[in-house]
């Protein structure tokens, strides 16, 4: 299922690196206004470029960086290989991304900042983090018997 899990056993320690760049990116979402409901829903409406500018930088920074990983063929911090599987095109993928797309546009939180805006004090949101658990416990006890 994984075909990109890392083989090499670490000790615990060494994942604190993640919680650090975690909070570190986390500061840059509330400073950018990326974790704003109010931004979210500017989006949602055509109101403003914010957002669009924000989610359309990342895809360029993507885009480069997955170029750049292959023309070099770089490897992780580890020596690990990094490769790229392809993906084939269903029909899930579009009710996935409708489900997935009206899910934030009515809580106005996608999964990535739902833990900045619980830090922010927006306790409320705790109720879309239990939402998103929940439907991805369902998904992974259904998934084998749904049609992919």
């Amino acid at each position: 299922m994984c075909i990109n899990e890392s083989q090499v056993q670490h000790k615990w320690y060494y994942n604190l690196k993640y919680l650090v760049v975690g909070l570190v990116f986390g500061v840059l979402f509330v400073k950018a206004e990326v974790t704003s409901w109010f931004r979210i829903q500017e989006m949602f409406r055509l109101q403003s470029f914010h957002m669009y500018g924000i989610i359309g930088s990342a895809v360029v920074v993507g885009m480069i960086s997955v170029s750049l990983i292959k023309r070099f063929d770089l490897k992780t911090i580890s020596g690990e290989p990094i490769t790229f599987t392809d993906k084939k095109f269903n029909k899930g993928q579009i009710y996935g991304g409708l489900l997935f797309g009206l899910g934030w546009g009515l809580t106005g939180a996608c999964p990535g900042p739902l833990f900045t805006q619980i830090g922010m004090g927006a306790t409320v949101v705790i109720v879309t983090l239990l939402s998103a658990i929940a439907g991805t416990w369902v998904y992974g006890k259904y998934r084998d018997s749904l049609p992919h």
